[in-house]
């Protein structure tokens, strides 16, 4: 299968060497030096849970130039979403699907404006990798990628695209109920996002302290409450499940948002709680925890306050 993997980051370059190492035709978009490092050098995989490995694939900063893909594996920061979106069109024919994996819920509407909403399905990638170093992705947690139609339709391209993934050592299921299972990462990461960056400790901190372990919790519940508003069926116990997942995560976890945050770089804090506060005043549904959160990070949203 030929595949485009837009944003050749944590998620994309991990999932896109995988990829590669199994043979598929994959063309990595990256920029700067991480760019070069892929042209020069390959694209290196150190992995705490699989070991290290390299692949040698094709590197652009212009998805025109990688010709038509069968899949586009959409991997960019969602404040990116739009921009991205426009720069793979010339990638994108009658038959190309578009798999995004970001983080957020709103993703998909964005791409399929400049694309078409025919070619776009959703996905919610279970992973923490980032850049190590310029052509190097570190890879210390999971690797599974749920997706599907966002209709929730079986389809022929839907089945092909799970055969690749698993083909290629990847932990990949096709669900029906796509648009929950977003929802239920939704709620997940940005209660953890949202408390490891907000406090720069890790979630076994964060558990432990009964003030921030509450304040977890009612995240969640906040979430819980704008996603049966938005008219998404979560099962009752969610908010129960998600708090006993965290509760199983090493205490060192911490989030991409913490690390971004850390860094000084720029954070997803408008699709993640940005998002939320803005449906709950949309929706009528009080969301003081969430906005708390969003306004105490909103002044490094854009990288570190000068």
């Amino acid at each position: 299968m030929k595949i485009l993997v837009m944003g050749s980051g944590g998620v994309g370059g991990y999932f896109g060497a995988k990829l590669a190492r199994a043979r598929e035709a994959v063309t990595f978009m990256a920029r700067g030096a991480h760019l070069e490092a892929i042209r020069t050098h390959g694209l290196r995989i150190k992995s705490t849970v699989e070991g290290e490995f390299a692949v040698r694939s094709p590197a652009t900063d212009d998805p025109g130039t990688a010709g038509v893909a069968d899949l586009v594996l959409f991997c960019v920061k969602s404040f990116d979403t739009e921009a991205a979106a426009q720069a793979i069109r010339a990638a994108v024919g009658p038959d190309t699907a578009v798999l995004s994996l970001q983080n957020g819920v709103d993703n998909e509407e964005k791409i399929g404006a400049i694309v078409g909403p025919g070619h776009v399905l959703s996905g919610a990638a279970y992973v923490f990798a980032t850049i190590e170093s310029p052509g190097v992705v570190a890879h210390s947690l999971g690797g599974r990628i749920v997706f599907g139609e966002l209709d929730g339709s079986d389809t022929p391209r839907s089945r092909r695209i799970l055969h690749v993934l698993q083909g290629a050592g990847i932990d990949a299921e096709c669900s029906p109920r796509i648009r929950q299972v977003l929802w239920e990462k939704y709620l997940f990461i940005s209660a953890q996002s949202g408390l490891t960056a907000l406090t720069r400790c890790p979630i076994g901190v964060i558990r432990s302290t009964p003030e921030t372990r509450r304040l977890f919790r009612l995240i969640l519940e906040e979430l819980a409450a704008l996603a049966k508003a938005a008219g998404i069926e979560l099962p009752p116990e969610t908010v129960d499940e998600i708090v006993a997942a965290s509760d199983r995560l090493a205490p060192t976890v911490t989030s991409s948002l913490c690390h971004d945050l850390l860094h000084g770089r720029r954070l997803e804090l408008e699709a993640l709680q940005g998002h939320a506060v803005r449906l709950g005043e949309r929706l009528g549904i009080p969301t003081p925890a969430l906005f708390s959160v969003y306004a105490a990070l909103r002044p490094f949203r854009d990288g570190a306050p000068t």
